[in-house]
């Protein structure tokens, strides 16, 4: 069939260039509207509800919210994992789903779930969906500052809020503009018990007075003169003037207005969220955060576009200042890629050009390559894969691989013309060498496609990798495996026709080439003494094999290299129970730490989460978003480990733990795992002070293992209550109940907001407490005066009892069930063999309760199951290939002989990657596999040259004994040396620049390629000495008929391959 194609290419080339034609246009079409992106979008399909329950301590917002929320949630269809947070005054709970479920299937079942339990949820509870937006959806961040100094932080926050918020939400694929850091404008109304009891006040009656007094209405219509006129009566609170003018109530003819009971003044609301910038003070900003699946680049060029736009109509002074731009990274990572592909371009031309000898013939493979990349964007745009570092990786190591097509196709029309004028004594007419182009590729096409589609075939262990694994690699397969197939259909369509036009003229001989006369003087001993003492080959070769087991035993373990973003996110944690204004100090404090480093451009602090549900940050938690200055202005030697590592010994502050992590790879591991380092552990159960007290023992046992920089257990009773707990007797005898009580608690010391200021477009909430003295210790709690709805003055101490507890400072569930967590930083070592001491500790140390579960969890968690699937796939992938290239030799034993090679060949890729020190993580994983399906090629390249070779003599008539074997073997060998050398030569001119390469991506590339170059060093020798010893033995043991070998080839000079 294949041969059928190739023939019918040739007849038809005009057709086969127009088609040609239209693939490169649809290839520049898709390369211009393919998305841009730094990284494949890693994160789960995840739901987020964010219920507000302000003013009330994590214990109660777990009771009343988050756990009601999360049993609910357990029953989604999908639902994978189920995780809440219960912080103060706020819950979110995070619904994980399984792999490829639609994202807005998922937020509509979640949706009919949360209508069932919202009218569950106590008053003032009201949950709502975040935004369509994953972990790496914060693209991009900015801090407005005032260089004249005019303006404070509080109207800053509101330009941001009521202006830049709404103008951003505008751009196409923005799903939420959050704001961070400055002061939110609250009018407030601080209430004077002394004077509420002598003219009889309730706080009810303040509330409901206020809400009264603060509403607008309308009448209808009114018709005069032929004309209608709208009846509207505003009557919304616009000054403080008319706050103060409220009335309270009548005593006789006097009424009691607010300002007899109250001061009302303009302050600051309760925030749990501060932004700082540059160590100089705090800031107002914002975060924009994309939809899921859009293109990155294009979104953050739009909102900059925008910003643009909009600065003229800022106050004057006012700056907006990027603090993180993920565009820089994508264009690093993307130039980076493209300046390698073009390197490789132009090596493998070369290459090519110089073992030929002829520069028309090497334009053959020069112009198919670049098309068969084009043909890979045109799938990858229809299947909507982005182009990233691991998608352009997947090009990028395939591009050797799609080149030996072509050569092997070239070199062996060289060849059939080199024969043909050697016996015409003349260069062939047009007819002629249109005639030899088609034999020539037919004799070798149909086995270079197999080969090639083994190659493809062996990335099918990758597509099975499930989650972030699965969801990083699988762009990188998608590629690699569309460039194969593409490489594959072209080098039986496409190249033929390329070759009858661009292989004419006078061909140089083999020979005249000294790099081809130099390769065969070397390549003829080491065959001969090969066939002399073929056992004793295969025995140095299972030598080989085995000493393999030395790099094998001391090769580590790790899920992923540390990709170098280019930014870094500092992420200390604080004690529980910090103040908002020691937060603030403490945040200034690290940040002029760090801007003391010379490579530091930028550091943008966070402390607390910024208002959206994609944050669910204590306010203990820091992130500090850190901007390098460009590499070139860097002190000599200063390499990005380096940076940390002077970092870390600059910011050393008490009470703080130092974590360093890149930004998009921390958020997605939050978000997946809730892990915000490489290692985290996980304990389930029932009772508070048992988790903690179990996390606080592994703390202490994982600390002393080599390659531990950090171990924090998050304290899960660090938290300050004042617990006011109600006397239900005493209450009842002044006819008042807990809930009366506890509104007053509510109210008078915690602030309720009543209300907002509608003040144009933009509107401020209304609180009202008791002022700051009556309520600032407790003691001044005790004697806190409140009137009732009947009139009697009581203190609050007459009944409640007020006492300091402790308490959690915030509350994790997952799955319904409370967790403490322990984040481990593991720094100098492999993950692997730093997990397995840990545990080993762990189990020595720690003695586990019933009904308590420990569960590791953080990229170690990845990297297990990404173990076991390969453990399951990779046998699987290695039959499917076998019976391919059964298919292919229709001989199990030859199948098997190619099959039984690709061990040896991986022997380089171990003792390269020990030797440069790497770890064996799925990136080298996915290299092994891509050399697998190389090294296989290799052997059915180096069988077909062997068996068409002995094919040819038998057809000429010679008998089937050892001189005809051993003469087949040397001219099969031998005489070919040049396509093998040119195929190692192109695939290794592929990959030496991306394993060479620093930039972007390159740690993630270098992973990958590593094996590859060196398994290139072994595989080529392995098909070109063990593969000859291995197929003299078998066919000198079982040597067939001629009858039967020549029953294989139906055509002179065809070869035994249709």
């Amino acid at each position: 069939m294949i041969a059928a194609l190739i023939r019918w290419s040739v007849g038809n080339r005009f057709l086969v260039l127009i088609a040609t034609l239209f693939l490169v246009a649809a290839g520049w079409w898709s390369v211009a509207r393919t998305p841009l992106d730094a990284l494949p979008d890693l994160s789960d399909t995840q739901v987020i509800i964010r219920t507000p329950f302000p003013g009330k301590a994590p214990q109660v917002v777990e009771d009343l919210v988050t756990y009601p929320l999360t049993t609910t949630m357990l029953s989604v269809p999908g639902a994978r994992t189920v995780r809440g947070y219960s912080f103060f005054g706020d819950s979110f709970v995070y619904v994980l789903f399984d792999d490829k479920t639609d994202p807005y299937w998922a937020r509509s079942r979640v949706v009919e779930y949360l209508n069932q339990v919202q009218s569950k949820l106590p008053a003032g509870a009201n949950a709502s969906l975040g935004p369509d937006a994953t972990g790496v959806g914060w693209v991009y961040e900015y801090a407005l500052i005032d260089r004249t100094g005019t303006r404070d932080i509080g109207q800053l926050r509101a330009l941001n809020d009521w202006f830049l918020k709404f103008e951003l939400k505008t751009v196409p694929d923005v799903a939420e503009v959050a704001s961070i850091g400055g002061m939110v404008r609250q009018y407030q109304v601080v209430l004077d018990p002394d004077r509420m009891r002598a003219l009889g006040i309730t706080q009810s009656m303040v509330v409901e007075a206020m809400q009264k007094a603060n509403q607008a209405s309308g009448g209808s219509v009114v018709e005069f003169a032929e004309a209608e006129y709208m009846v509207r009566s505003r009557g919304y609170l616009r000054s403080l003037d008319d706050f103060r003018t409220i009335p309270l109530s009548v005593t006789g003819a006097t009424p009691v207005l607010l300002r007899d009971v109250a001061t009302v003044q303009i302050g600051p609301e309760m925030r749990r969220g501060i932004a700082e910038l540059d160590g100089e003070g705090e800031v107002a900003g914002g975060v924009i955060v994309m939809r899921s699946g859009k293109n990155a680049r294009s979104t953050i060029e739009a909102v900059k576009a925008k910003l643009e736009t909009l600065k003229p109509s800022l106050p004057s002074g006012v700056e907006i200042v990027p603090t993180y731009d993920r565009s820089l990274l994508i264009d690093r990572a993307v130039e980076n890629l493209r300046s390698k592909l073009i390197e490789e371009f132009i090596v493998v031309a070369l290459v090519c050009a110089v073992f030929l000898f002829h520069l028309r013939s090497a334009l053959v493979a020069v112009v198919a390559l670049p098309i068969g990349v084009l043909a890979a964007f045109v799938v990858m745009h229809w299947q909507g894969v982005n182009a990233n570092i691991m998608s352009l990786g997947g090009i990028a190591i395939a591009i050797g691989a799609m080149v030996d097509g072509a050569i092997v196709m070239v070199e062996n029309v060289h060849k059939h013309i080199e024969a043909f004028e050697t016996a015409e004594g003349r260069q062939p007419t047009v007819a002629e060498r249109w005639r030899l182009v088609a034999d020539a590729s037919v004799e070798v096409g149909p086995a270079l496609f197999f080969s090639l589609l083994v190659i493809t075939l062996s990335f099918v262990p990758v597509f099975s990798l499930e989650a972030q694994e699965g969801r990083l690699f699988s762009p990188l397969a998608f590629t690699k495996t569309y460039a194969m197939a593409a490489a594959a259909g072209l080098s039986v369509t496409l190249i033929p026709v390329l070759m009858g036009y661009l292989v004419r003229g006078r061909i140089p001989h083999e020979g005249a080439n000294p790099i081809n006369r130099f390769l065969m003087a070397v390549y003829r001993p080491a065959l001969e003494l090969v066939l002399r003492f073929p056992k004793g080959t295969l025995a140095v070769a299972a030598v080989l094999l085995a000493l393999t087991a030395v790099p094998l035993m001391r090769l580590g373990g790790e899920f992923m290299p540390p990709l170098d973003e280019g930014d870094l996110l500092y992420m200390p944690s604080a004690l529980p129970g910090l103040s908002v204004s020691k937060a603030s100090e403490l945040l200034q404090q690290t940040d002029r730490l760090i801007k003391t480093v010379p490579e530091v451009a930028r550091v943008f602090g966070k402390a607390g989460r910024a208002d959206t549900a994609t944050d669910p940050a204590p306010l203990e938690m820091f992130e500090t978003t850190i901007q390098f200055k460009p590499k070139a202005q860097w002190r000599p030697g200063m390499t990005p480990d380096r940076l940390i590592e002077e970092l870390d010994l600059a910011v050393k502050v008490p009470g703080l733990t130092n974590v360093w992590v890149p930004p998009i790879r921390n958020r997605i591991d939050m978000l997946a795992t809730g892990i915000k380092s490489p290692v985290g552990i996980k304990v389930a159960g029932a009772d508070l002070a048992m988790i903690d007290s179990l996390t606080t023992q592994i703390e202490a046992a994982v600390k002393g293992v080599s390659g531990v920089s950090s171990a924090l257990a998050e304290r899960l009773t660090g938290g300050r209550y004042i617990d006011v707990d109600v006397d239900r007797l005493a209450a009842a005898r002044y006819g008042l109940s807990v809930a009366d009580v506890q509104a007053v608690v509510s109210t008078a010391i915690g602030g309720e907001n009543v209300g907002e200021v509608i003040q144009g477009r933009e509107r401020y909430p209304i609180n009202v407490r008791y002022p700051r003295e009556v309520r600032d210790s407790l003691e001044r709690l005790r004697q806190l005066p409140f009137v009732t709805d009947k009139g009697a003055t009581l203190l609050l101490g007459d009944v409640a009892k007020i006492a300091i507890e402790d308490g959690p400072p915030m509350l994790r569930s997952e799955n319904a069930r409370l967790s403490g967590w322990v984040y481990v930083d593991v720094r100098g070592r492999d993950l692997r063999s730093a997990v397995n001491d840990m545990q080993a500790a762990v189990d020595k140390a720690v003695k586990m309760p019933a009904s308590y579960a420990l569960s590791w969890s953080g990229q170690f968690e990845y990297l297990e199951r990404a173990t076991e699937r390969l453990k399951l796939v990779v046998p699987v992938t290695l039959a499917v290939i076998l019976v391919l290239l059964y298919l292919l030799f229709r001989s199990f034993a030859d199948a098997a002989l190619v099959m039984a090679a690709v061990p040896f060949s991986l022997i380089g890729g171990f003792w390269l990657i020990w030797a440069l020190g790497h770890s064996i993580s799925v990136a080298t994983a996915v290299g092994f596999i891509a050399l697998a399906g190389v090294a296989a090629e290799f052997g059915v390249v180096m069988l077909v040259y062997l068996k068409n070779a002995l094919a040819r003599r038998l057809e000429a008539g010679e008998l089937m004994n050892d001189e005809t074997l051993l003469a087949a073997i040397r001219e099969g060998a031998v005489l070919r040396v040049r396509p093998k050398a040119m195929t190692v030569a192109v695939v290794m001119a592929g990959l030496l620049p991306i394993l060479w390469g620093s930039g972007t991506g390159s740690e993630v590339m270098t992973r990958i390629a590593a094996p590859m170059v060196g398994g290139m060093v072994t595989a080529p020798l392995l098909s070109m000495l063990v593969v000859p010893a291995a197929w003299y033995l078998m066919r000198r043991h079982g040597r067939p008929t001629r009858a039967s070998l020549s029953a294989v080839s139906t055509l002179p000079n065809q070869g035994v391959v249709q």
